[in-house]
C-alpha cells in the first residue's frame, strides 16, 4: 500500500493486528475452552506450549542417547563384555561407529554385533590387547 500522508500510514494498523492474532489462534486451534477463543488467554497458552515443545526437543535427544546406551550395554553383556570394554575395543581398533548405529546393530544384526563384541574380549582389565 502506498500512503500519501503520514497520518494515513499510522491509522492503517487493522490488517496487521488481524493476521498477528490469526497466527496465535491457529496455534491454539487444538486447545479447549477459552484458551482457543480468547486472545489474551490463548497467547499465554501458546507461549507456554511453545516452551514445552522446545524443552521436548532437548529431552528427546537425551532420552534417545540413553536408550541407545542401554541397548549397546545389553548387547555387549549378552556376549560377556562390559560396555566400557566394548567401547575401548572399538577405539583401539579404530572403529568409529556412533551410538545409534551400534544400537541398531545390537537389535537387528546380532552376528555383526557379536564380532564387534569380540574386539572388546581381546582386551585385559587395563585396556591392553591380550596376546
Amino acid at each position: 500500500m502506498v500512503f500519501t500522508t503520514f497520518v494515513n500510514f499510522i491509522r492503517s494498523r487493522g490488517p496487521d493486528e488481524f493476521w498477528r492474532k490469526r497466527k496465535i489462534f491457529k496455534l491454539a486451534a487444538h486447545m479447549y475452552g477459552r484458551r482457543r477463543n480468547c486472545y489474551s488467554i490463548a497467547i499465554r497458552a501458546v507461549h507456554k506450549s511453545l516452551q514445552h515443545a522446545t524443552l521436548g526437543r532437548k529431552f528427546k535427544k537425551i532420552h534417545m542417547r540413553d536408550l541407545w546406551t542401554r541397548r549397546i550395554t545389553a548387547g555387549a553383556e549378552q556376549h560377556g563384555v562390559s560396555f566400557i570394554q566394548f567401547n575401548e575395543g572399538l577405539h583401539k581398533n579404530k572403529i568409529q561407529l556412533n551410538r545409534k548405529v551400534l544400537a541398531d546393530l545390537a537389535v537387528w544384526e546380532p552376528a555383526t554385533f557379536e564380532s564387534l563384541a569380540r574386539l572388546g574380549e581381546e582386551l585385559d582389565n587395563y585396556g591392553n590387547i591380550k596376546e
